[in-house]
């Protein structure tokens, strides 16, 4: 039986218990804690240790409830009497006293940034513990911290084309704004597609084994892909030749006019390389004035889509690939384009010219060391 003994209650025997009262303002919070599915579990627990208390429940009760003992139950109710719902948080622990002082982990940071060991291009671990005179794992904690990762290196090219804006504007203008009746199309060679074959049978993937093969292969020739990427279907004109001059692209020319339709007109996005500026394709295209060439800015591939589907065909079927002839590497060509062809997907571009431009300038800056 409940007693009230002058603003306590009174369960039993034992002491008399604070009198809990839920808000209707804590009562959603509380409720949105049990509920609520990234909720830490001990929180959760917490808030459904108050909500029945404030229900007429007694700790025992709660207890046998929830499968707790009465000392949690009790220290839960009382926190939150004295406290509301802050004191059903997790306090802040302070941890273990600080042995490396600000002072020090600079030291080792400007030390990683500003300085090579002797023997070495760049620190490790192990080298830079030894020259601090730090544990390892103290070392590699700093540079974590820090996003520090000196074994790691990437590779970059700036464009160094005068009209690297102008080029930028025009064929992101393309993908993102094709003119009307027209075909836009990337177009570029792979060329020197090698045949490879390894020395020694592929010994296939394996339940807890991964595929095996010799690290060293037979080359069986080589040949070239010209390929032409539709912009808005995905679609890919592509044509194999023994070799990549300016003749050869002159025929990959034939083949797109032979299957573009007569009334449409064509924008031929290109790399700046030398067999697509000769005087024979000049003359071609004077005959053929439905062609528009749009030049790619120098060292600035990543801007033409087709090498984005060249990658593909290379993860795909070129890499692992095992091919005893240059015949049978063309036939592979020629089955993937075919697959690739009966469902075409067209990439999605999504940055503008002046989103591009921008973060030309920021790395620019990065890297010539007056920015920030």
């Amino acid at each position: 039986m409940s007693v009230t003994d002058g603003g306590a209650v009174r369960t039993g025997r034992g002491r008399p218990l604070a009198e809990l009262t839920v808000t209707p303002e804590d009562r959603a919070t509380l409720e949105r804690w049990t509920t609520r599915r990234k909720t830490a579990h001990g929180l959760a627990v917490r808030a459904e240790i108050v909500l029945r208390c404030s229900s007429g429940c007694s700790n025992s009760q709660v207890a046998r409830e929830l499968r707790l003992t009465n000392a949690t139950v009790g220290k839960w109710r009382s926190r939150y009497v004295a406290q509301g719902v802050a004191g059903l948080l997790d306090e802040p622990r302070s941890g273990a006293p600080r042995r490396i002082s600000d002072e020090v982990v600079e030291a080792v940071i400007v030390r990683t940034l500003e300085a090579t060991p002797r023997d070495a291009t760049h620190w490790s671990v192990r080298s830079m513990a030894a020259a601090t005179g730090m544990t390892r794992q103290t070392v590699h904690r700093i540079w974590k911290a820090f996003g520090l990762q000196p074994h790691r290196t990437e590779t970059f090219k700036l464009s160094t084309d005068p009209q690297l804006i102008e080029k930028v504007r025009d064929i992101v203008g393309l993908y993102l704004d094709p003119p009307e009746r027209a075909l836009v199309l990337c177009a570029d060679e792979k060329s020197q597609i090698q045949a490879l074959d390894r020395t020694q049978p592929t010994l296939p993937m394996r339940p807890g084994q991964a595929e095996r093969r010799t690290h060293d292969y037979k080359r069986h020739g080589t040949t070239s892909l010209f390929a032409a990427l539709d912009v808005a279907t995905g679609k890919v004109i592509g044509e194999l030749h023994r070799r990549h001059r300016s003749t050869e692209f002159r025929k990959f020319l034939d083949r797109i006019d032979a299957e573009v339709q007569t009334d449409l007109e064509v924008h031929l996005i290109l790399d700046n390389y030398g067999t697509h500026k000769t005087p024979l394709i000049h003359r071609w295209l004077l005959r053929h004035p439905r062609f528009h060439l749009h030049f790619t800015p120098t060292y600035s591939s990543w801007i033409n889509q087709v090498e984005r589907w060249f990658a593909e065909l290379t993860e795909k079927q070129i890499r692992r690939g095992s091919h005893r002839s240059t015949r049978a590497l063309e036939a592979a060509i020629r089955l993937y384009l075919a697959n690739h062809n009966a469902d075409p997907k067209p990439f999605v571009w999504v940055k503008s010219a002046g989103d591009i431009i921008d973060s030309i300038a920021r790395f620019a800056l990065r890297t010539s060391g007056t920015g920030h």
